[in-house]
């Protein structure tokens, strides 16, 4: 029941918060009518419907960054002088907040769903491409060492040592940038002419005031980031089983 104490004492606080007006409830509404605008909108609701446009433009977003970034990552980081040509544009994009971006994806791609996707898929594949690398220059060198002295060719120590010690970090770079996906997805949809995702919904209902909408699309996207990153956990720890070891 611990990890439950945090969401229940917010819901108190909100509620204690708007009961005893302390926040009016044009700008705050009760956390029982905003639970009950999310349910309703996701029971089938306009809200799923929004919900599911961001989910799948995030898994585009985070497929191409995942298949594209997984391998560049490791083949750049199982040679380090050809990693560390390209380590400052990796790590000086990577740095700059990937909203910056949006007027030059604007200009290449229009406003569409395209230039969404783009954006995030870019911003996500950063993130890949470096942690990927980061898990093979930095593998066990006793596993490495181990390997050549039983006569292991490089192909076979590649194969066999270095993509299984990338694994970890792989994992740890591919839950970050899923988040990251979705963070930037929701950006685009808000300020990207869109008409349709959680971002555009929100924007939207704060602009006629429609607050509990808008609260309740802020809850559905934390959602979803959250049930994303456990879903990343579950799948980690069941498949690097044995990570620290």
């Amino acid at each position: 029941m611990i990890p439950f104490i945090g969401p229940v004492l917010l819901f108190v606080v909100w509620d204690v918060v708007v009961r005893f007006g302390f926040i009016k409830p044009i700008l705050l509404p009760s956390p029982a009518d905003t639970i009950t605008s999310l349910i309703n909108g996701l029971a089938g609701g306009p809200l799923l419907k929004d919900f599911a446009v961001t989910l799948w433009r995030t898994f585009q977003a985070f497929m191409f960054a995942a298949v594209v970034g997984v391998p560049l990552g490791v083949v750049l980081g199982s040679n380090e002088r050809a990693y560390r040509s390209v380590e400052f544009l990796v790590d000086f994009f990577r740095s700059t907040p990937s909203s910056a971006l949006i007027p030059l994806f604007l200009m290449v791609f229009g406003v569409s769903d395209i230039n969404k996707v783009a954006i995030a898929a870019f911003g996500a594949l950063l993130i890949v491409v470096f942690n990927s690398a980061y898990g093979v220059i930095n593998a066990r060198k006793q596993r490495v060492m181990a390997a050549k002295v039983m006569g292991a060719s490089r192909w076979q120590i590649f194969k066999d040592v270095l993509i299984w010690e990338s694994l970890q970090p792989s994992f740890v770079g591919l839950r970050s940038a899923v988040s990251m996906a979705l963070v930037i997805v929701i950006v685009a949809e808000m300020f990207i002419g869109s008409d349709s995702g959680l971002g555009n919904r929100i924007i939207n209902s704060q602009q006629v005031m429609n607050v509990r909408d808008m609260y309740a699309s802020i809850l559905a996207a934390g959602a979803m980031g959250y049930s994303l990153n456990v879903l990343f956990l579950m799948a980690e720890r069941r498949i690097v089983h044995w990570s620290g070891r």
